[in-house]
């Protein structure tokens, strides 16, 4: 799709939406300097914010954020809320509708990275009451079916391989979503074995070679 390259872009992303998303439908993290990219197309990038929450408990955390804000992205941070219970709380959709309508004024486009159907009347007030063109990126399996209708364009980050990392693979630069500890594996039962009149025979076992391990983290 042609892109109009005058264009002002602003760029709001719900990290946590597309961590779960892309971790769940395809076992990978987000390369977000790449990701910037596909989303800009070349056009006049703004600002990119992204809306995280901060836990202090999640390995690799603190370097997630600093690989993020190197690959261009403007960090929200917001500490999550526990409260008595046990009760935990981490919501950014208030802080990034704000945002996005506070900065409206100085964009042409404003790109919302969400699946979250709960961005549809935001997407209308950009739309009809400022005048602005949106855009919805995200994954189309993960995104609300309204949402994808009342943007301008819906931009399918499934169709840009580039912008996704498989967990656990070693890289050097972009940066990508805390990684989750690997889903367990089944393993088939042994078929039974038909009776033999011959003597059991104890089976000869190969030798064990050692696993090679890979980093638990990869930023």
């Amino acid at each position: 799709m042609a892109r109009n390259k005058e264009q002002r872009v602003g760029i709001f992303i719900d990290v946590q939406n597309l961590y779960h998303s892309a971790k769940n439908l395809f076992g990978a993290r987000i390369n977000y300097k790449e990701l910037l990219k596909e989303i800009t197309a070349g056009r006049k990038l703004l600002r990119a914010v992204g809306y995280v929450v901060k836990t202090d408990t999640t390995e690799g955390e603190a370097s997630f954020f600093e690989a993020l804000e190197k690959s261009g992205v403007e960090l929200r941070v917001k500490d999550i809320q526990i409260f008595a219970g046990g009760a935990k709380k981490a919501d950014w959709d208030v802080g990034m509708a704000v945002d996005a309508i506070r900065m409206a004024g100085s964009l042409d486009v404003v790109v919302l990275v969400t699946g979250d159907g709960d961005f549809i009347p935001l997407v209308e007030y950009l739309k009809w009451g400022l005048g602005k063109t949106v855009e919805v990126a995200a994954f189309s399996r993960s995104t609300s079916g309204k949402l994808k209708e009342v943007a301008d364009t819906f931009v399918t980050i499934d169709d840009y391989p580039s912008t996704l990392l498989p967990i656990g693979r070693e890289r050097k630069s972009a940066a990508a979503a805390p990684a989750a500890a690997p889903a367990p594996t089944r393993t088939a039962s042994p078929a039974p074995r038909r009776a033999s009149s011959r003597p059991a025979v104890p089976p000869i076992r190969p030798p064990r070679t050692a696993k090679s391990s890979e980093g638990a983290n990869d930023f």
